[in-house]
């Protein structure tokens, strides 16, 4: 690596074990495309020392920070998205002084493509938000860590709430011909169009696909026989399934062996090997239906869910199931 890349990192952040596993497709698509910079992700207390394990596999860099809230429920609730006020620890980003440049990505984003030349950028470049055009989506961008930048944006933050990005105003773009973010969202379409000029799909020069809104790809299932992905619920229908698939092809051959290695699920976003199907068959008596096995998902990834309005209504969420837990605690 030269000397002049030494420095230099991209940086993700992660809150709880699911976002970790979109953390670590990310930088196992940074690796597949042959990035030469340190890989770093920032992780809160609330993920799992199994998964901390997992992301130092993967990450040259894993360190703890604390959760940051801006607790500006106005425009949040206006976004119809109240989950988003833990954004703002991706703030801590700033802090990681012994780096010269980095480029923050989200873990809900995935590269297609070598994107090492965004380290030439200066700070601030992003691409404008698709929802907000006059506002810069923080899923991707290039800064240079500052001290100084970071306390200026931490009072900013508390004087100001989440919404406001006049530390940066006439930042740089983004989206143009050497740099494409393809944003998508179930909920968005058609997707791929330049966020300003509403230009044509333009996909296929994409290098970077951000999934946005609240339904991210480890929270469909796949299918590894058939390569299909698959919807958890009707409110959540299967949009861009090529993307998708792009992910869970990734997710599949790279991480699921990864995690199993740790004594992690595949969590909300998994899947049944035809060797798990059948042992559990083959584990069945006489005149019992055949049920899937189900995998654990731990109480924080299942508060999310919740919160996500994705309850596992048919399973562990059942009314039934819910019902017997109520009668235990009353007796």
């Amino acid at each position: 690596m030269a000397a002049a890349t030494q420095n230099q990192a991209f940086v993700t952040l992660t809150t709880n074990d699911a976002y970790a596993k979109g953390a670590l497709v990310l930088g196992c698509s940074l690796k597949q495309q042959g990035t030469t910079r340190k890989l770093v992700v920032l992780s809160t207390p609330q993920v799992s020392d199994a998964m901390r394990k997992a992301l130092e596999t993967v990450f040259d860099e894993v360190l703890t920070v604390d959760v940051l809230d801006s607790g500006d429920s106005a425009h949040l609730t206006l976004m119809k998205r109240p989950e988003l006020g833990v954004t703002l620890t991706k703030l801590h980003c700033w802090s990681l002084t012994q780096y010269s440049k980095c480029v923050f990505m989200d873990a809900d984003t995935l590269v297609l493509a070598n994107i090492d030349d965004l380290f030439e950028r200066e700070e601030l470049s992003a691409a404008p938000d698709p929802g907000w055009p006059d506002c810069f989506n923080s899923g991707v961008f290039v800064y240079q860590p500052s001290a100084e930048t970071y306390s200026q944006l931490l009072q900013l933050a508390a004087e100001q709430g989440s919404f406001d990005d006049s530390l940066f105003v006439g930042g740089h773009g983004l989206v143009d011909e050497q740099m494409t973010v393809l944003e998508v969202s179930h909920s968005e379409a058609p997707a791929g169009r330049h966020p300003r000029a509403g230009s044509p799909l333009f996909g296929a020069s994409a290098k970077v696909v951000h999934f946005l809104g609240r339904v991210k790809p480890w929270n469909y299932t796949y299918d590894p026989q058939t390569k299909s992905v698959k919807s958890v619920s009707h409110d959540t229908p299967v949009t861009h399934p090529e993307l998708l698939g792009l992910w869970w092809g990734l997710f599949t051959t790279s991480i699921a062996p990864l995690l199993q290695t740790f004594g992690l699920t595949h969590g909300p976003g998994s899947y049944l090997s035809v060797e798990q199907v059948s042992g559990a068959v083959s584990h069945l008596s006489l005149g019992e239906s055949p049920t899937a096995p189900q995998p654990f998902v731990s109480s924080e990834e299942r508060k999310e869910r919740w919160e996500q309005g994705q309850a596992d209504y048919l399973g562990v969420d059942s009314f039934d199931n819910i019902q017997r837990k109520l009668d235990t605690y009353l007796q």
